[in-house]
């Protein structure tokens, strides 16, 4: 079992997400920029291999503009060894990573120019972890999409643009149940139809199931990873902000609430993505209640 959180460390004096805008795009900045970005992603690692941390989530914008047509550098040539050094770290440390595509990557909209600039995000973010050498057990994770007023239709399309997605991404993919339009059955329903992963969201589920307990949903998507090809499941943690919106995702762990929800999983084997608005200040306190509950190795907590 693997502890991480998404992106950002917020105690680092660094980014591995830095950009620019749009109109003052130039090969010269995408080198600076991409350069920066990655020399922070180690030092990203770095901490959390320091603090028994393994998994994490890799911001979307390592190279900026990255899908869109303006960026004609050639950065896969220029960073080959930079990726590739990160790639060798990460496997050296027994670490996995993820990336998380932004909302805009719809697959299944009905207008087929939004569709494309999906798929060319999907290629760009699996693009960089072929860089890293990096197995099909680092994964992209979305979602489904829009509802756009027909479930069935919009599964469908979902369904169809899969299958015509290069290899290289389909390899990668996973799907995520949400919590406002489609279920874990959803993704069930196209999990069958061409064999993708489900990547679980306990919160989601909580705010949108069809009577699943928490232990039979973990196992119902844990089901979906084949273990060679996938790995372990990769799952997000977290759980509600009180007083605040349905959904809104808490400001801190509540170890308590993580206690009982590491109760389900009844020797079920996952890495865990903490979705915390605190992010390492939470996945340390995690790791914690792990050692206490002998979920993971003394070792694996001890700073290097």
């Amino acid at each position: 079992m693997k502890i991480g959180y998404p992106c950002v460390n917020e105690s680092l004096d660094c980014s591995s997400g830095a950009t620019f805008r749009l109109a003052s795009y130039s090969a010269e900045r995408v080198e600076t920029t991409v350069a920066g970005n990655l020399a922070c992603l180690q030092r990203i690692l770095e901490y959390n291999v320091a603090h028994g941390l393994r998994f994490f989530r890799i911001g979307s914008s390592i190279v900026p503009f990255g899908s869109h047509p303006i960026n004609t550098f050639a950065w896969r040539t220029r960073f080959a060894a930079g990726f590739q050094a990160l790639g060798d770290y990460i496997r050296a440390e027994n670490m996995r990573v993820s990336f998380h595509p932004d909302q805009f990557v719809v697959l299944n909209s009905p207008n087929a120019d939004i569709v494309q600039r999906s798929i060319a995000e999907l290629e760009y973010q699996g693009a960089m972890l072929d860089l890293m050498g990096l197995d099909s057990t680092a994964k992209l994770q979305i979602h489904i999409g829009g509802l756009y007023g027909d479930r069935d239709a919009a599964l469908a399309r979902f369904i169809a643009t899969y299958r015509t997605l290069p290899e290289a991404v389909r390899r990668r993919l996973v799907i995520e149940n949400d919590d406002r339009l489609f279920s874990l059955q959803d993704c069930l329903r196209v999990h069958e139809a061409v064999g993708i992963p489900i990547l679980f969201d306990n919160f989601h589920h909580e705010c949108l199931h069809h009577g699943e307990p928490m232990a039979e949903a973990l196992r119902l998507a844990a089901a979906t990873w084949h273990p060679a090809r996938d790995g372990v499941m990769m799952m997000d943690y977290s759980s509600q902000q009180p007083g605040e919106r349905k959904g809104k995702h808490a400001a801190t762990l509540e170890e308590e609430l993580f206690r009982g929800f590491l109760g389900h999983l009844h020797g079920l084997d996952v890495d865990i993505m903490l979705e915390i608005k605190d992010k390492e200040a939470s996945a340390c306190r995690a790791i914690s209640v792990l050692h206490e509950l002998q979920l993971v190795a003394a070792e694996a907590t001890a700073a290097r």
